[in-house]
């Protein structure tokens, strides 16, 4: 954890940031561009990539991966070419939150894989891109989505502490343990075998 150097007023401006830009719902905004189904009315109704595949698109969903994984990157990184380090950890918390409760659409949004994956890569590239491959890894040899989402999650604060960044631990901790609440349901299919695959539509 980063000692505390900011302001309350600069910290609740990295909030307000942070929240703002990961409150944007890239997977409602896209499929509406596109002519596609609303994501929120098939699959699991959350707005990430995985449900805007089940439109059928892999164009659509490779985008809102890529937008949603960027909101939580720009966050970091415009947050770190200002202010310290507990703004910037403040900001990365608020954009995982804005994606998981957007102001835009009542407050339900995403599981905030993409965003997570976003967030490590620009807080700490070297444990960012270890995570985003165990995430690819798992989700290939798996084809399960929630799965790879996961043990992506729970391996972060491992690589964190191997890479020597103390100040990335805990937030890697608080973010995969929000993963892992927002992916209870999932959980509970992959224990009865029933989490669908990669892939299928709606």
């Amino acid at each position: 954890m980063p000692l505390l150097e900011s302001t309350a007023g600069v910290l609740a401006l990295a909030a307000l940031l942070g929240y703002l830009l990961g409150s944007i719902p890239f997977g409602v905004v896209i499929t509406h561009a596109l002519g596609l189904a609303d994501p929120r009315g098939i699959g699991s109704g959350n707005i990430g990539a995985t449900n805007v595949l089940r439109t059928g698109n892999k164009r659509a969903a490779l985008a809102t991966l890529l937008l949603d994984g960027a909101k939580g990157a720009v966050a970091v990184l415009i947050v770190r070419a200002f202010f310290a380090e507990d703004a910037v950890q403040v900001a990365a918390i608020a954009a995982f939150l804005g994606h998981l409760y957007p102001a835009w659409i009542g407050f339900k949004g995403g599981k905030g894989v993409a965003t997570f994956l976003g967030i490590t890569l620009a807080l700490a590239w070297p444990v960012g891109l270890s995570v985003c491959a165990v995430w690819l890894a798992t989700a290939l040899v798996s084809r399960v989505s929630s799965l790879a989402a996961l043990v992506a999650a729970a391996t972060s604060v491992t690589f964190a502490w191997a890479y020597d960044r103390p100040e990335a631990m805990m937030l890697c901790a608080v973010l995969a343990a929000l993963i892992f609440w927002r992916h209870r349901a999932n959980i509970a299919r992959l224990a009865a075998g029933t989490e669908p695959r990669i892939g299928r539509k709606g």
